[in-house]
């Protein structure tokens, strides 16, 4: 049975293009996006580890740092990080996992099924401050991940987590909000006094909390 939303990121050590490190302590007490890309020096993959290079600011504003995994070598990682830099127009600033005996890959469930090789798919994982996995995508290998689309999701698990309120389908931030099922009228008043747009009883809109 594979890994699901709730269960503690299983830790790990691993040689990558900044040293071995322990994953556990490589998180530290902010978010981490852990991801697999099938292989190096692959087209798809080139532009995913250009995009995320490109948002660092991004996932930095959020407390954030994401990981990648493959089963290539990490002599093969830091070769590729130059096609990176030369077509991505970005330097590789995260670190890139050598997982060549697949000990990650295989902990996380990330060999692509029924494909007849031992390559990653395109797994993501969110884990929280707490080590937990907050969110989980799989993308097949012809589709190149939306990385706004796990930022998006990151700003919602944050801002959920700190206040009593889901967030909409297409929600982005700074959208209104959705005041949890959960809370009543009378203590909603409490929290959101400025008012609310009841769509039905279980459908209270609200501004985004600051």
């Amino acid at each position: 049975m594979g890994l699901k939303l709730g269960d503690t990121a299983p830790n790990f050590t691993a040689d990558t293009t900044e040293g071995n490190i322990d994953f556990h302590e490589w998180l530290g007490d902010g978010w981490g996006v852990l991801m697999s890309h099938p292989a190096d020096f692959t087209p798809v993959c080139t532009t995913e580890i250009g995009a995320t290079a490109r948002l660092k600011d991004e996932f930095d504003k959020r407390g954030a740092k994401a990981i990648v995994v493959s089963v290539d070598s990490v002599e093969d990682h830091k070769k590729w990080a130059k096609d990176i830099e030369a077509t991505q127009g970005v330097g590789l600033n995260l670190p890139l996992v050598g997982d060549t005996d697949r000990t990650v890959s295989e902990l996380y469930d990330m060999i692509h099924p029924n494909q007849g090789d031992t390559s990653t798919v395109r797994s993501v994982f969110v884990i929280d401050p707490n080590k937990k996995i907050r969110m989980t995508l799989t993308y097949p290998k012809s589709a190149g991940r939306n990385f706004n689309e796990i930022l998006r999701v990151i700003d919602s698990l944050q801002l959920t987590d700190n206040h009593k309120v889901t967030t909409p389908a297409d929600w982005q931030a700074g959208d209104d909000v959705i005041i949890s099922p959960a809370l009543s009228d009378d203590d909603a008043k409490d929290l959101f006094p400025e008012g609310w747009n009841e769509l039905t009883p279980y459908l209270r809109m609200v501004k985004q909390p600051k």
